[in-house]
């Protein structure tokens, strides 16, 4: 039958083409109706699946997640040093450069969620992104630890601190903060890490 109702694209295809306009276009670009035409349909049937902006948003950056998630699982998942994976997770960790989309969004996510109209779920959810980065992190460092790689740190606690430092730098590099760039942040992080968690060879 032609000249029928067009169907809607899946919901993951609008959501990476949501990410794809972040990463061309820049997120002040990215509205209900810009995104509409992208994958057409309009901005009422985008708002009847995503509510609002900031769910879509949200949903965007959790498919980002996934997406990122899986590779890290593959990093993590090599057989080597834990020293090694340890650099492949603060490499994926970092941003690439500045206005790097996935940062981009986070840090709106983010800043978004101050509002008092945010929901508990959708702070769990955020709580949820963070959670994966945090487990996996701590795993790490407890099997550094174990096997003699990495001195006898709290894998937990030293996993906090890290993520903190990695975030601080991390926000640098994604609003371009002068003088900050992602080589120089990789050389701290690694000094860093040097001088509190390798063990002595």
């Amino acid at each position: 039958m032609t000249g029928g109702r067009r169907q809607a694209p899946p919901r993951e295809d609008v959501l990476a083409a949501a990410m794809r306009m972040i990463a061309e276009r820049g997120l002040e670009k990215l509205t209900m109706a810009a995104l509409g035409r992208e994958v057409g349909m309009s901005s009422g049937h985008l708002l009847y699946y995503f509510r609002t902006k900031d769910e879509l948003l949200l949903r965007t950056l959790e498919w980002s997640e996934g997406r990122l998630g899986a590779e890290r699982a593959r990093l993590l998942a090599v057989t080597g040093p834990a020293r090694d994976r340890l650099d492949a997770y603060v490499s994926r960790y970092l941003p690439d450069g500045h206005r790097d989309p996935h940062w981009t969004l986070w840090l709106e996510v983010w800043n978004r969620s101050q509002s008092a109209a945010v929901d508990s779920d959708a702070r769990d959810r955020q709580a949820a992104i963070e959670g994966g980065w945090h487990r996996d992190l701590a795993a790490l460092l407890a099997e550094g630890v174990a096997r003699g790689e990495f001195r006898p740190v709290d894998p937990d606690r030293f996993a906090t601190r890290l993520r903190a430092l990695l975030d601080g730098f991390a926000i640098n590099v994604a609003v371009g903060l002068r003088g900050t760039d992602r080589a120089g942040v990789l050389g701290h992080v690694r000094e860093f890490l040097a001088e509190s968690l390798f063990a002595e060879a």
